[in-house]
C-alpha cells in the first residue's frame, strides 16, 4: 500500500489496484500538486462537507466512475448530484471490495455555504480508519482534540495517522501531539496547515513534539509505503 500526501488534506491510497482519494481539495488549492483533470480515482471518501475537503467530488466522481463514500446527508446530497454514493455514519464499518472504512467522530462542522447566503446541510464531520492489506490508515479529518482518541488507538492499531495541526478551526500542534499520543499511531503526518493564512504553522515544530521516529512532514506528492 502506498499513502500519498497531497497537500492541505488530501490524501491518495493505492492498494488493491485501486486508487482512492480522501478529501480531494485539488482546484483552488495553492499547495497541491494535482491537476484535477488528470486525476483518476475509483473511489472518493470524505471527512465532512465544507468546501475545502468536497473539493472536486463531483466533477472526478462523474468522469471516472468513482464511487464516493461519506456520512448519510452529504452522500444523499451527493447522489442528487448524480454521483454514485454509499452512506454511513459514526461508528459504522463496511467492508468494500478495496478494503474496510470505518467513520470515527471528529468534533467540527460540515455544512456548504452557497453563493445565495445560504447553508446547506451535510451530516455529522466524520474521522475514517481505513483499513486493507493488513494496515490501518487513519484520517481525522477536521476536528479538535477528544479523549475518545484513546479508545480508538486502544480499538485499532493505527500503523499511519494524519492529524490537521493547523489550528483555528481545528486541533492546533499541541493538541494534535497530545492526540498522537492518546492514538499510539506507528507513523504520524501533519495536514491541515499553510493553506490560508490563518492556519500557518511549522509542521517540523509539532514532528518534534512527538515520539522519536513517528512524525514524518510530507510534501505534496510524497508517499509513505506501508
Amino acid at each position: 500500500m502506498k499513502v500519498f500526501y497531497h497537500g492541505h488534506s488530501v490524501v491518495k491510497i493505492e492498494t488493491n489496484g485501486k486508487t482512492i482519494l480522501i478529501d480531494p481539495f485539488i482546484s483552488g488549492n495553492p499547495l497541491t500538486d494535482l491537476d484535477a483533470s488528470q486525476v483518476k480515482p475509483d473511489v472518493i471518501l470524505l471527512t465532512h462537507g465544507h468546501s475545502d475537503h468536497l473539493g472536486d467530488t463531483v466533477e472526478l466522481a462523474k468522469r471516472n466512475g468513482a464511487l464516493v463514500v461519506a456520512n448519510f446527508e452529504l452522500a444523499t446530497y451527493l447522489s442528487w448530484q448524480g454521483v454514485e454514493t454509499h452512506g454511513m455514519h459514526i461508528g459504522g464499518a463496511y467492508e468494500f471490495d478495496f478494503g474496510k472504512v470505518k467513520l470515527t467522530q471528529a468534533f467540527h462542522g460540515s455544512g456548504l455555504v452557497t453563493d445565495n447566503n445560504e447553508i446547506i446541510y451535510l451530516g455529522m464531520p466524520a474521522g475514517i480508519l481505513f483499513t486493507a492489506e493488513g494496515k490501518t490508515v487513519y484520517h481525522a479529518g477536521d476536528t479538535g482534540l477528544f479523549s475518545d482518541m484513546k479508545l480508538i488507538g486502544e480499538r485499532h492499531p493505527i500503523d499511519l495517522a494524519f492529524l490537521p495541526i493547523g489550528d483555528n478551526f481545528t486541533m492546533g500542534p499541541e493538541d494534535a501531539a497530545l492526540a498522537a499520543e492518546f492514538l499510539q499511531a506507528k507513523q504520524v503526518v501533519p495536514v491541515h496547515f499553510n493553506t490560508f493564512p490563518p492556519i500557518k504553522q511549522d509542521p517540523h515544530k509539532f514532528i518534534n513534539m512527538l515520539k522519536p521516529e513517528t512524525g514524518k512532514v510530507l510534501e505534496a506528492g510524497e508517499f509513505i509505503e506501508l
